[in-house]
């Protein structure tokens, strides 16, 4: 069962960012193998999300994919941003004074849409130029933030077998609000932070007391909205805290 799903990512990966990338799957993947409370369908379960973590729709994937579909034209996508968004696949060294003069003249949060085009020879020339950034991917900001909350997924599903091992698959997928590109992306990832650090590490850490942590992260999930302001989520997750505070 978790044979061949591993070895499917393993070449997603490979392509995705190299081999280096696909070495570091299969390290965190080995931290749950053989570990109490981690049986095969669970372990494809997690060895299915992370490889999905690790190879985000990035507007260097999204060029890659494109020019790669058997049905270019079929395949085009236009996708919105904030310019900081654009700028933070660049290496840390291009895109970080970029970022900060962006800052400094209040442009970071201008929404701009990307069009993805192979349907004619200037659009596929300009996405072969866009996928050749994926080698220096890994030098970029924005691969630094997402490798970052990747191990902090991982960690939590450590903590639930800890803690809360009836919390286990909830934890785990988690990572589902975590989708798409642009302000899909950037909401699912607002809204996971909420939920982990306001309901999640407070439980695992002692500072509330959950019994039914499973079902408190569903009733959060289901209350997250496409909403910036995050009012119905952090509403309920308020309600949650106050319960097991009382």
């Amino acid at each position: 069962m978790v044979a061949p799903i591993v070895a499917g990512a393993v070449g997603t990966l490979a392509d995705y960012q190299g081999v280096a990338h696909a070495r570091l799957y299969l390290h965190r993947l080995r931290r749950f193998v053989g570990k109490a409370g981690f049986d095969d369908a669970r372990l494809a379960r997690i060895a299915v999300l992370l490889a999905e973590r690790m190879s985000p729709e990035d507007p260097i994937r999204i060029a890659q994919l494109v020019l790669e579909a058997p049905d270019r034209a079929a395949s085009s996508r236009r996708c919105d941003y904030k310019l900081s968004e654009l700028v933070s696949v660049l290496p840390a060294d291009l895109g970080g004074p970029l970022l900060d003069l962006f800052d400094r003249v209040g442009l970071s949060s201008r929404k701009l849409t990307r069009h993805f085009n192979a349907a004619n020879a200037a659009g596929r020339l300009r996405l072969r130029i866009e996928t050749g950034f994926r080698r220096w991917r890994g030098l970029s900001t924005s691969y630094a933030r997402e490798r970052a909350w990747v191990e902090r997924w991982l960690h939590m599903i450590d903590r639930a077998a800890t803690k809360q091992p009836t919390a286990i698959d909830a934890v785990i997928e988690t990572a589902t609000m975590v989708r798409g590109s642009g302000a899909t992306y950037r909401q699912g990832l607002a809204d996971w932070h909420a939920l982990i650090d306001g309901l999640v590490k407070p439980t695992f850490d002692g500072e509330i007391i959950v019994p039914d942590l499973a079902a408190a992260i569903h009733a959060v999930r289901e209350a997250a909205m496409p909403d910036p302001r995050q009012a119905n989520l952090k509403r309920t997750i308020a309600a949650i805290r106050a319960a097991a505070s009382g």
